[in-house]
């Protein structure tokens, strides 16, 4: 009876291997003109990098006070922030921009496209 139990604990090492199969053929069916469209000058440690900072950024909106992290997009690229959306206030973008320079990795920040909202009931 070694055998069925010998099976059940390489069948999750068997699966892995199988999607990582499945993966890499799908992967492989891209044409070379698709995959330099899509590439950038980035390597994938440095994507990696820029999806934690991103993700770092937001969450750091989310737990700051004064800043409202729904209302502010989030995009990193090669380290360089650039926010966009709309803030209620000045002080709340500037907040923004500072808590984004803050985050460990943020070379710099861009809010060029974050805007103030004009306030409810002014024309």
């Amino acid at each position: 009876m070694p055998t069925p139990i010998r099976f059940r604990k390489a069948l999750p090492g068997i699966a892995l291997a199988a999607f990582a199969l499945g993966a890499a053929a799908a992967g492989a069916q891209e044409t070379s003109a698709q995959a330099q469209a899509q590439s950038t000058n980035q390597t994938v440690p440095d994507k990696a990098a820029d999806a934690w900072i991103t993700t770092k950024v937001k969450s750091e909106f989310a737990t700051t006070k004064g800043i409202h992290a729904t209302d502010i997009n989030v995009d990193t690229t090669d380290g360089v922030v650039t926010l966009s959306g709309g803030v209620a206030s000045s002080s709340e973008k500037a907040a923004a921009v500072k808590v984004a320079r803050a985050v460990k990795g943020v070379k710099s920040a861009d809010a060029t496209g974050l805007t103030v909202k004009a306030a409810a009931g002014t024309p």
